[in-house]
């Protein structure tokens, strides 16, 4: 799983959020009435540092990452989050990860 997110999203996020540079944002699957990739689940947020991340990645200063126990969530899938600024909000975006390899025999 690979994850991007797009300068404009993680100044998003440092708006809303109040974050700093050196911050953490936690991305992780949560119950909800919506859902993303899994019905019943979406992606959610807390600021707060690892304790034992998987992913991560960079940008503006933050650093956003998915914990161990949390990526049955992204299994299969890359993740991008991107800024609307239509909506004046971030958008989740799900690419299935390329098939690499041969045809077992």
């Amino acid at each position: 799983m690979n994850m991007l997110i797009s300068p404009d999203a993680a100044a998003w996020f440092k708006r809303e959020l109040s974050l700093q540079e050196g911050d953490y944002i936690r991305l992780f699957p949560r119950y909800s009435s919506g859902g993303g990739l899994h019905p019943g689940f979406s992606l959610g947020i807390a600021t707060e540092p690892p304790g034992r991340p998987a992913v991560q990645a960079g940008q503006g200063g933050i650093v956003f990452y998915m914990e161990e126990q949390d990526l049955w969530y992204m299994e299969g899938y890359d993740l991008s989050i991107v800024y609307s600024e239509d909506e004046d909000d971030i958008e989740y975006t799900y690419a299935p990860v390329p098939v690499t390899g041969g045809v077992k025999k």
